[in-house]
């Protein structure tokens, strides 16, 4: 099982009116919300990644919403999956376990600073 929270954003004057399009779109259940701001806290449940990107973007679809968008998830059985996946996996690469590799000479390409 998948849950993730989704803010919603819309216009001051809709969000009444969006507030109950979401409360009863059986699609997520609404938190919280800030009238004056326009924001809207929910959360979506679903059985896989599939199941939340079609409710993010049916939630995303919906008449005054300008943005929805997702904030924080939890993939229960993914990451069950990927975990067991890992275990199987064996080894750890050998870069992990030489000691004689100083972790100044690591080059770590995740960094776009040193890219660009």
């Amino acid at each position: 099982m998948n849950i993730s929270s989704i803010v919603v954003q819309c216009k001051q004057e809709n969000y009444e009116t969006l507030k109950e399009v979401l409360e009863t779109s059986k699609l997520c259940d609404y938190h919280f919300g800030d009238k004056e701001t326009g924001k809207i806290i929910i959360t979506i449940e679903g059985k896989d990644v599939e199941e939340d990107i079609a409710k993010l973007t049916a939630i995303q679809a919906t008449p005054n919403v300008i943005a929805a968008d997702m904030m924080q998830t939890y993939q229960e059985d993914q990451l069950d999956d990927e975990i067991k996946r890992l275990n199987e996996a064996g080894e750890v690469p050998s870069m992990l376990n030489d000691t004689t590799l100083a972790p100044q000479d690591i080059i770590y390409n995740g960094d776009l600073k040193k890219k660009f």
